[in-house]
């Protein structure tokens, strides 16, 4: 077993990481100790460092099944990019010839080849499985585990045969990973897979910087988009609408309107959606309107709305279509549009399906609609939905919470639930328990003779409107469950059963009735509402244009939160311009005149006060620890031995580094960076912040893979600042 400094070393050695993300050593160990592993792990989590450094630790081949042969060409570059040959990875899918597959097997049986990638497809060919039974395996990796579930939003029916390929093969452990996936998915893949008793780790799917809205879809829902666009110049989003022929309305509505959008959908040819794509990355055009076709391609960090014309077929479409909103951390706005007529016009659509595809379908949108009617914190019932907890009451960042609606007792109600889904022996779904409460004589019903139970229409006094949010409320307490097997059955939990016995209070809130409200819509965590947004859009039109001049990303000259603050405060003096949050002396001196002056035109063209604060408020003065900072660096002095001087982390000594460059101070770290980072590495990371829209380091790591660490691309980040804005 490799001791703990040892896989830190291994993790140094071959990726040039000085520490795991998250769960990665814990899912690493498991796997090393021979056990099933089943991972659960946002997009940019580092799923695959999970199977990829195991692989180059224990003896054998790693088999890694993959859906997407781009993504195994990607990867297996990548990892003999690390290596002093070219056959530590392979692949072996339909892409290859007769000669490169022999190569392929050559390097496998000698032992050279630790990661062999395989679409699942190529795994289950007999001459394949005959070859694979003949060499050592280390263990097997399933990516995007979800494709083995019909519940899962990407079902691929070849992802069924491969446990039975697997004990074709042989025995070894076998690790699945996944970046969405509900209980009930995860419990599909599992199964599937033969790990039942497989130790799961979960990674959290909340995205606090989001803010979760839904409307009534009225007949004036385009004019509620214009509206709510019109109001947020300059921001991109993305509008989802279910048909190709709505995508298309919609867009010439709002090109009508004078709104930069273009319409996105697998009708268009790949030369059209290709460039409507550049388009929106280069801030030519601000709204895609489109079908799910959109998104999956394109990694835009700053995109500020997602619009839900209709309300999504399931809520993993949702989760990860709202997802697309500020993956930057900053403002993300998600609007959804709901109407019941929608979910009977998508229900009608399923008509002539097979009928156990129908039933899946149905009981997706059954979870659809309890989200978007219910006033219960969005927040608790999107985490609830894909088996997480959010244990606040109230998480001040969805409709629901920042307008919370009465709560009522419903404690007698809960019960009288309770005891029907006890009576009708936990085997029904939620309908057919409301209409045993509410005594309704359906065929269903009869035919069971749940009519003659004690239960039937014990809740013929109850507000029928009440079931529903009673129901889907005791579902997030825990009181009931629903069935993994059978998915939507109603079952008793142990805490159910107690409160049966000794209730307690139960509070709860009726479902919304979707009232047409006409009132400004909360910002959430954006521009302050006392910004200027026509001053602002000029900044940032005259940001943009410095930033073609020179050839640079925006970010570069000024960040969004300098602008911000400009078309806030007003500043237009030099030193004034210094107060404004990321202008520091170097900057305010290279880039402020021409803002400066824009600003002060658009006060006496506007007639504006500036507010007093502003030219009363004092710089503050460099900290003694900043001088230090800057003085060791000109003494070259390496970081980490600056840190340990300084008696700070060497993150914090990263962040204290970052904000002295963000502010426009130049300093060159040329000597520490060239004795700890890879030249290839440093020339791939400072060309990606030449090209990038956004400095965000998330995205960073999303966009340059798990090769490079987080403080290499920290480290680069600041040598492309220094010397590109300063």
């Amino acid at each position: 077993m490799t001791t703990e400094i040892n896989l830190t070393e291994r993790l140094k050695h071959y990726f040039g990481f000085d520490k795991f993300k998250g769960n990665q050593e814990a899912i690493i160990r498991n796997l090393l100790d021979g056990n099933d592993t089943f991972v659960l792990m946002p997009t940019g989590g580092g799923k695959s460092l999970c199977y990829q450094l195991p692989s180059l630790l224990m003896e054998g081949t790693a088999i890694v099944i993959s859906p997407l042969i781009a993504l195994m060409k990607n990867q297996v570059d990548v990892i003999n990019g690390m290596s002093d040959n070219d056959g530590v990875a392979h692949y072996l899918n339909s892409s290859l010839n007769k000669s490169a597959i022999n190569q392929v097997m050559s390097d496998v049986r000698n032992g050279l080849t630790k990661l062999l990638y395989v679409a699942p497809e190529s795994l289950s060919k007999e001459e394949n499985i005959e070859f694979l039974k003949s060499v050592k395996i280390s263990f097997y990796a399933i990516d995007e585990a979800h494709c083995i579930s019909e519940w899962g939003h990407d079902f691929r029916p070849e992802y069924r045969n491969i446990r039975p390929t697997i004990t074709k093969i042989g025995s070894a452990p076998v690790i699945a990973l996944t970046a969405t996936a509900t209980d009930k998915v995860r419990s599909d893949i599992k199964k599937s897979l033969g790990i039942i008793d497989a130790q799961e780790f979960k990674s959290s799917f909340n995205r606090a910087n989001l803010y979760y809205e839904v409307k009534p879809k009225t007949k004036d829902v385009d004019k509620d988009i214009i509206k709510f666009i019109k109001q947020r110049p300059g921001k991109s989003g993305i509008i989802y609408c279910l048909s190709r022929k709505k995508v298309e309305e919609l867009s010439a509505v709002l090109q009508a309107n004078e709104i930069k959008s273009a319409p996105y959908h697998a009708g268009l040819d790949s030369v059209t959606r290709s460039q409507t794509q550049d388009d929106f990355l280069m801030e030519r055009i601000d709204v895609i309107v489109a079908t799910i076709a959109f998104g999956m391609g394109i990694d835009k960090p700053d995109v500020r709305f997602v619009i839900h014309y209709d309300i999504p077929k399931s809520l993993e479409g949702y989760y990860q279509e709202t997802g697309r909103a500020g993956r930057d951390g900053g403002e993300g706005y998600c609007l959804a549009f709901y109407s019941r007529k929608d979910i009977q016009k998508m229900e009608k659509f399923m008509e002539g399906k097979p009928v156990a595809e129908q039933d899946i379908g149905k009981q997706l949108l059954v979870e659809t609609a309890a989200y978007a009617e219910s006033s219960v914190c969005r927040r608790k019932m999107l985490l609830h939905y894909f088996g997480e907890d959010y244990e606040k009451d109230n998480c001040h960042n969805c409709d629901n919470c920042l307008h919370p609606k009465q709560k009522y007792e419903a404690k007698d109600a809960l019960v009288l639930v309770l005891k029907a889904v006890k009576a009708v022996k936990e085997n029904f779904r939620q309908d057919y328990i409301i209409n045993v409460l509410e005594g309704n004589q359906t065929d269903d019903i009869t035919s069971h003779k749940h009519d003659e139970l004690e239960e039937f229409g014990s809740g013929d006094d109850v507000d029928s409107n009440m079931w529903n949010p009673i129901i889907r409320q005791a579902l997030i307490a825990g009181y009931l469950k629903k069935d993994v097997e059978n998915y939507g059955l109603l079952k008793l939990t142990s805490a159910g059963k107690r409160f049966m016995k000794t209730p307690i209070s139960f509070m709860i809130v009726e479902d919304g009735d979707f009232p047409d409200v006409d009132e400004e819509e909360p910002q959430s965590g954006g521009i302050n509402s006392v910004l200027d947004q026509e001053l602002y859009v000029a900044l940032k039109d005259l940001r943009a244009k410095k930033a073609k001049q020179k050839n640079l990303p925006p970010y570069v000259i000024f960040q969004d939160v300098s602008i911000e603050q400009m078309a806030t405060m007003y500043p237009i003096t030099i030193e004034e311009l210094k107060n404004i949050q990321g202008v520091g002396d170097g900057k305010a001196k290279r880039y402020g005149k021409e803002f400066l002056d824009v600003i002060k035109k658009h006060c006496e063209d506007n007639q504006i006060e500036r507010p007093a604060e502003l030219r009363v408020r004092t710089v503050a003065k460099k900290s003694i620890l900043k001088v230090k900072i800057i003085h060791s660096i000109d003494l070259q002095t390496p970081l980490d031995d600056v840190a340990n001087n300084l008696n700070i982390e060497f993150e914090d000594l990263l962040s204290e580094i970052e904000a002295i460059v963000y502010s426009g101070t130049k300093i060159n770290i040329d000597y520490f960076l060239d004795e700890v980072v890879d030249d290839d590495h440093i020339d791939d990371i400072y060309e990606y912040f030449r090209e990038s829209e956004t400095d965000s380091l998330d995205v960073a790591m999303d966009e340059l893979g798990d090769d490079y660490s987080e403080d290499e691309v920290r480290l680069v980040r600041i040598k492309f600042l220094s010397e590109m804005a300063n």
